[in-house]
């Protein structure tokens, strides 16, 4: 993975490294142990060109006393993003091995911060005070998301999509590939490089090799054949992306799609898409909450990592939509993050800068609340480790075309997603997060499923049912 690059912009100048051991890093680095309950698996430099810890750790970089003030204010998981998004605290070397170190110890080694006494607390407010630490409160960065409004209200959900999905289609056209699917791929092979080592997708030949785009087909593929789509089935795509799944079902299974967003940016990119590839006949796209979607009796609906933003307490209404819409015997492939009870929304960082009230659940607790709609679930496919690699090239483009996606969306942002897509792999790679496919049906009044006494099909060339 491409090692994170030293932040731009106007930052103080470094100092260089003092020959004695009384600068801010040899006062900062006792302080964080103390205060944390133990060593800490880093090498702090700060502001001065003092440096302190053990050689061969990750390398903690202090830019200003903005940063230290920052996080005196908010000494958590979101003062060390704020702090690390304005470029006031970086990570020299490779940020995945950097989070990865010091996740690792602060599991291994249960670092709970001590009770202090009233002689300890005042030596570490004196240190604080002497290194600059008391000031006025850094401004919140612009990128923060700020929403008003009650919970999931329609207005409020129509704003939090559009922190995140709105972005621009020209950042996510340069974030993804030619397929523009914004959810988990599907890795049937492994990825292979092409000419210069440049990793590109597409078939055999030519230099050309498995890759991203190639994985994202692969799950559309897989999709469809779950959902047994087929010429002149009807399929409602609830949170439709940028297309993807409509238009690969239109294209390859010449099925007539519903496809829904609240994303006024997505509803423009695939009305586009639909009319530049000649699938007026076939694709429907609304700008629409799903709560407004009309009773329908559609053979199949598709939720591609859209019930993450539906909420806890709205989510029995959202399973009860899908079985409204669905005629008996039709199907529902719910692919979906899972999480457990700490920090069902991703964490402060994730609630504030990408996915504002995003929650998501156990596995289990998502199969029972499709259940509890009188759907009955088929199969479930655990996607998780394919996910670590979809994120994965992500940000190796992110990092290969830094300087475009500093010109197009500022430096604030591009370092907003590099800390997203690095934090988010680890998780799925460390099983803190997973991402399922979930396939259930309407039964009819009888019973009747329609499905295949097995799911070889779904695997293999030929009928998918």
């Amino acid at each position: 993975m491409t090692g994170i690059r030293p932040a731009t912009g106007n930052r103080p100048a470094r100092v260089p490294r003092p020959r004695t051991s009384t600068g801010a890093a040899h006062r900062l680095l006792p302080l964080a142990e103390q205060l944390l309950g133990g060593p800490l698996p880093l090498r702090l430099r700060a502001w001065d060109g003092s440096v302190a810890g053990p050689e061969g750790a990750p390398v903690v970089v202090l830019r200003s006393r903005r940063a230290l003030r920052r996080l005196v204010r908010q000494p958590d998981e979101l003062g060390l993003a704020q702090a690390y998004i304005t470029g006031e605290l970086d990570i020299e070397g490779d940020l995945t091995d950097g989070l990865r170190t010091v996740w690792g110890a602060a599991r291994e080694r249960g670092l709970r911060p001590p009770k202090l006494g009233l002689a300890e607390r005042a030596r570490a407010v004196g240190t604080m005070v002497r290194l600059g630490a008391v000031g006025p409160r850094p401004p919140v960065p612009s990128s923060q998301a700020r929403l008003g409004g009650a919970l999931h209200s329609k207005a409020r959900d129509r704003a939090a999509i559009s922190h995140h999905y709105d972005l621009s289609n020209d950042f996510y056209a340069l974030l993804l590939d030619e397929t523009m699917a914004y959810s988990c791929g599907y890795w049937t092979q492994d990825e292979h490089e092409g000419a210069g080592g440049s990793h590109v997708d597409g078939e055999d030949g030519g230099g050309r090799g498995y890759g991203p785009a190639d994985a994202q087909r692969d799950k559309l593929e897989l999709v469809c054949r779950k959902l047994a789509l087929a010429p002149g089935s009807t399929l409602l795509d609830i949170g439709c992306g940028w297309g993807s799944l409509a238009l690969y079902a239109a294209e390859t299974y010449k099925t007539r799609v519903t496809a829904v967003t609240l994303a006024a940016e997505q509803a423009r990119y695939v009305t586009d898409q639909v009319a530049a590839r000649g699938l007026t006949e076939l694709v429907e796209v609304r700008l629409s909450d799903y709560r407004e979607i009309r009773a329908g009796s559609y053979d199949a609906v598709s939720t591609i990592e859209m019930g993450e933003h539906v909420g806890d307490a709205e989510y029995p209404g959202f399973t009860a939509t899908i079985h409204e819409m669905l005629r008996p015997g039709g199907r529902v492939l719910v692919q979906q993050m899972s999480r457990g009870a700490v920090a069902p929304g991703g964490g402060a960082f994730i609630e504030s800068y990408i996915a504002p009230d995003m929650h998501m659940r156990p596995l289990g607790d998502t199969v029972s609340l499709l259940e509890g709609a009188g759907l009955e679930v088929r199969a479930v496919e655990s996607i998780r480790e394919h996910y670590t690699r979809t994120i994965r090239a992500w940000h190796r483009t992110l990092e290969e075309r830094w300087a475009e996606f500093g010109a197009l969306v500022g430096e604030e942002t591009a370092r907003v997603w590099r800390l997203y897509l690095v934090g988010s792999a680890l998780a799925f790679e460390e099983r803190r997060m997973g991402v399922d496919q979930i396939l259930a049906v309407r039964p009819s009044e009888r019973g009747d499923s329609g499905m295949a006494p097995t799911p070889r099909g779904w695997y293999e060339e030929g009928d998918a049912r």
